[in-house]
């Protein structure tokens, strides 16, 4: 028996891992429905602005201290950065559980929070989204599921609907139409797999097959002779993977090319950060294929930033933190008494990130600027840079 594949522990393929956990629990629960009104707490912007900020501090896992300190320290760092708007920010600590979750997003909101920031993984962010739904309190949280979204509830972290469809539109002014979607039999494969036939779909292109493997290595050695012979048979000139770069990628990608195809015979492109691990970079068959990158420039100077403030490199989702603030302050500092509502969150322009533009959209889910990268003699080369402003190519 072949056992399933072990994640890598390096910092960025952790960051993989961590981005599966932040909607994978929450996938049974049923998104906030029923409040299509302009939800949100009106304030005073001459006021300052309470933030209850919902963090998993030290008991919901390793790492999790960790996390929720940068979590906490990048919302300090924007609130720095903000001119003009003051904003009284308080900590609360969920532990990673959806009861205690709902506690105190209930309890923030008795302390006179006006809108919350976080949490973390998906079952606490639906949780506290619910339990203050009747408070009109709208929740900015860092999951990245879109099974939460909606209602009072909005998502910032990075999803994969956002990342099939910028990676589909570049692909097609490429000519590339005709897809092979290759997925993991695994919750986050099955998602990414319906992410990637729906932004193929809604951009004119065609879903030529679907092909699933099971997570282990005996799984992926049986399904791709089968793969190869149904990308061909079916005439696809892409085959978009949704596999996990520190997981399951590698062997597909090495399992597809040892039965015969080759990015020379269809493009390929990937749902995931290729760069989160070494051994993509050095794979042949990866060389060449598309993948997304938030804006590296805008990440560089801010964890630069972060560094020379707190001695040491953030968190890769600390980042989320500084944006929900950055966010908040940019609308406050208009001066409308709406800001935090869903009309004032969800403004067309956007907000400008520690990744790049980003903007919440009417259901709950966002919209971020990122590059198109790809693999050239084992390096990171960027194919298209990430806009800067909404409107324009590649959004």
């Amino acid at each position: 028996m072949f056992a399933t594949f072990d994640r890598a522990r390096k910092p960025l393929a952790r960051f993989t891992a961590i981005l599966s956990l932040m909607w994978l629990a929450a996938c049974s629960i049923p998104a906030q429905v029923g409040l299509t009104q302009d939800t949100g707490q009106t304030i005073d912007p001459s006021a300052p602005v309470q933030v209850a900020l919902l963090v998993p501090g030290a008991a919901a896992g390793a790492g999790d201290a960790f996390i929720s300190s940068n979590l906490e320290n990048a919302a300090r760092m924007a609130i720095a950065d903000l001119n003009g708007v003051a904003i009284d920010l308080r900590v609360y600590n969920t532990a990673g559980n959806p009861v205690q979750a709902a506690e105190v997003a209930t309890a923030a909101v008795d302390d006179g929070a006006q809108i919350i920031l976080g949490p973390l993984f998906g079952e606490a962010a639906n949780a506290a989204g619910v339990a203050v739904a009747g408070r009109n309190v709208n929740v900015l949280a860092f999951s990245n599921n879109p099974g939460i979204a909606g209602g009072n509830v909005f998502i910032l972290g990075p999803t994969f609907a956002n990342t099939a469809d910028r990676l589909v539109q570049y692909a097609g002014r490429q000519g590339i139409s005709r897809y092979a979607v290759v997925h993991g039999d695994d919750t986050a494969g099955q998602v990414g797999r319906d992410a990637i036939a729906n932004a193929v779909r809604s951009n004119g292109g065609q879903v030529t097959t679907i092909e699933g493997y099971a997570l282990t290595q005996a799984g992926v050695a049986e399904a791709a002779p089968r793969i190869v012979s149904a990308a061909r048979a079916s005439g696809t000139d892409a085959v978009f993977y949704t596999g996990d770069p520190s997981a399951d990628l590698p062997f597909i990608l090495n399992g597809l090319n040892s039965a015969g195809l080759s990015p020379s015979e269809a493009q390929f492109l990937g749902l995931t950060r290729w760069d989160a691990n070494a051994e993509v970079f050095a794979n042949p068959a990866a060389q060449g294929g598309y993948f997304a990158l938030p804006d590296q420039a805008l990440q560089a100077q801010f964890e630069n930033r972060y560094a020379a403030i707190y001695g040491g490199s953030p968190h890769p989702l600390a980042g989320l933190a500084y944006d929900g603030i950055a966010a908040i302050g940019a609308l406050v500092a208009q001066g409308k008494s709406d800001a935090l509502t869903k009309g004032g969150l969800t403004t067309p322009e956007g907000f400008q990130g520690t990744g790049g533009i980003f903007r919440f959209l009417r259901n709950g889910q966002n919209q971020r600027g990122l590059s198109v990268a790809t693999i050239e003699n084992n390096t990171v080369s960027i194919l298209e840079p990430a806009p800067r402003s909404f409107g324009g190519p590649g959004l």
